[in-house]
């Protein structure tokens, strides 16, 4: 039975032998650097790049579920770059606009 799935992991149209298998495998990366970034102080976070992980995330999502055949791997790794991409931004709006340092720094101004 193992080896029968292991057969049609191996042969499916979006598997190992393929670029549509290894591209979004590597993608990966881009979200673990993103999640390692939490620990990274609101401040040095930047609105571009996160709004193009973010943007990234989303489009390429809704684009997996409609391509054939369906690659759940890219839908998979493009979900998580949406999700660590809004909530950088989330962090960067809440400490650029919620938080009690910016009303000081606008108060000294």
């Amino acid at each position: 039975m193992a080896t029968s799935k292991l057969q049609a992991l191996w042969n499916h149209p979006a598997g190992p032998k393929t670029i549509h298998f290894w591209a979004p495998t590597f993608k990966w990366g881009i979200s673990i650097a993103n999640i390692a970034d939490f620990a990274k102080p609101p401040e040095k976070i930047s609105y571009p790049q996160q709004l193009a992980v973010a943007c990234t995330g989303v489009i390429w999502s809704r684009y997996s579920t409609v391509i054939t055949p369906k690659n759940w791997n890219l839908f998979s790794v493009n979900v998580a770059m949406a999700g660590t991409g809004l909530y950088q931004l989330s962090r960067k709006i809440r400490h650029d606009y919620f938080s009690e340092t910016a009303e000081t720094d606008v108060a000294k101004e």
